[in-house]
């Protein structure tokens, strides 16, 4: 069997959660909604506001589009099987959400690499800041970031596809996610295992080893700062990646470094919640509240908002005792006449 894909498993069961399901719904519902009006609302922000058309906020959008593209399918699908109580993938659905989650995991953990690159660019040589990372240079480095992340994910895909699956279906899991899919295979895993730990290891590793020698760099950089409110700033502008960094990185490497054993499946279902959809649904308020501009843009807004609005009931109020004036006045000439 070891020599092609012989499965006569035509779909898996996601076992997921079987207590308090009323409650996870819920729950998830309340998280992914959150997410959705957190990152939305950056985009949205960034997009409507010129203030924000710098490097840093560029980056940003696409780190909260990548949080809606890699949450949504899987946390719409667990909604959906909380309701229904039956949570069941076919074999090419389950391939094609593990494939999507790992172009968009993969590009997030890329473009988190390239963000805090963008900050030591701008730490370090602020006044060539906005040339070094021009538009042009801005959309080239996203754009190769979708193409590792779609060659890491065909990669990993392809590896699985050649596996046998002979039964049992049921995945421990709450997505389809190549850990819990190996221990059902009835074929030799060894390689997909290599294979698994290679790409994840070299991305979680260069990307962690560039994140460090960059913020190596930087706080070099901000020692030699001669005022502590210029320390201050500069190292402020820092903290909101550092932390988006510690939460995806963090909660990666537990969900794919621990042993895969099935007493181990417990503990890699709650990573898989805490990596697929409390870490979305964080990412947008860590930013926003982090964030000096998004901040200061966001207030700006809301007041206009809130402006506008009391603005449109003092219209509307004047007009109705306008009319009611009105009303009044006629009544009076009729009775005079």
């Amino acid at each position: 069997m070891a020599g092609g894909n012989y499965s006569s498993v035509t779909e898996f069961g996601l076992l997921g959660f079987t207590d308090l399901q009323e409650l996870l719904f819920m729950i998830f519902l309340l998280i992914y909604i959150t997410t959705l009006v957190g990152s939305l609302g950056v985009i949205v922000l960034i997009r409507t506001n010129s203030q924000l058309h710098v490097p840093m906020c560029f980056f940003l959008r696409h780190l909260s589009f990548l949080d809606i593209c890699y949450s949504s399918p899987i946390t719409l699908k667990l909604l959906s099987a909380l309701l229904a109580e039956r949570n069941v993938l076919s074999f090419n659905g389950c391939i094609t959400q593990l494939f999507f989650f790992a172009v968009f995991g993969t590009t997030e953990a890329i473009l988190l690499t390239l963000m805090v690159y963008d900050r030591y660019v701008a730490i370090r040589e602020p006044l060539r800041y906005l040339a070094a990372m021009s538009h042009g240079v801005r959309v080239q480095l996203v754009v190769g970031s979708y193409a590792a992340g779609s060659l890491n994910a065909l990669m990993r895909t392809s590896a699985l596809l050649r596996l046998s699956f002979c039964g049992p279906n049921l995945v421990n899991n709450v997505y389809c996610e190549i850990p819990p899919l190996l221990l059902l295979s009835c074929s030799n895993t060894q390689l997909n295992g290599m294979v698994m730990a290679a790409c994840v290891g070299f991305i979680i590793t260069t990307s962690v080893l560039a994140i460090v020698v960059s913020y190596a760099c930087i706080l070099l950089t901000i020692w030699s700062i001669c005022s502590a409110e210029g320390r201050h700033k500069a190292f402020s502008t820092c903290t909101s990646h550092l932390m988006a960094v510690a939460l995806f990185y963090g909660s990666a490497a537990f969900l794919y470094f621990h042993p895969f054993s099935r007493h181990a499946e417990d503990q890699g279902k709650t990573a898989s919640i805490f990596y697929t959809m409390v870490t979305p649904m964080l990412n947008p308020f860590i930013y926003s509240l982090r964030n000096k501009e998004v901040r200061s843009t966001l207030r700006r807004a809301t007041n206009k908002l809130l402006s506008c609005k009391y603005s449109h009931r003092s219209h509307s109020n004047q007009a109705e005792e306008d009319i009611t004036c009105h009303s009044g006045v006629s009544r009076r000439n009729k009775a005079d006449t």
